[in-house]
């Protein structure tokens, strides 16, 4: 038996069935170490891609509702606004005017009611 085969376990493998025809592959290392999905949560907005804070337009204890402008991100010369996505009152503010976000960061969290 070689490295590759899936009967003398020595690698990870999976099985699908596809139109009534089984398959056999193996787990890559890329599929293994893989961050398991989270369902996202609405109440905290977080950066999607690197930049910089350029204008903050909420404060915490505010009311904002669905669309309002809670501060601008701009990434690769471009001013992207973030809208809230559900109405609630602004819980958090972590990040500051002028600072550079990575990607995936926590800028503000919401709360309800």
């Amino acid at each position: 038996m070689n490295n590759l085969d899936c009967e003398g376990k020595k690698i990870r493998c999976k099985s699908l069935i596809i139109d009534g025809t089984k398959y056999r592959t193996t787990l890559n290392k890329k599929y293994q170490v893989r961050k398991p999905y989270a369902k996202p949560e609405k109440n905290k907005i977080y950066s999607f891609i690197p930049g910089t804070i350029i204008r903050i337009d909420a404060s915490v204890g505010q009311c904002v509702k669905k669309g309002d402008s809670i501060l601008v991100l701009e990434a690769m010369k471009m001013e992207n606004i973030i809208l809230s996505p559900v109405e609630g009152v602004v819980k958090a503010i972590n990040i500051k005017q002028g600072e550079r976000v990575p990607r995936g960061k926590l800028m503000v969290e919401l709360g309800f009611g």
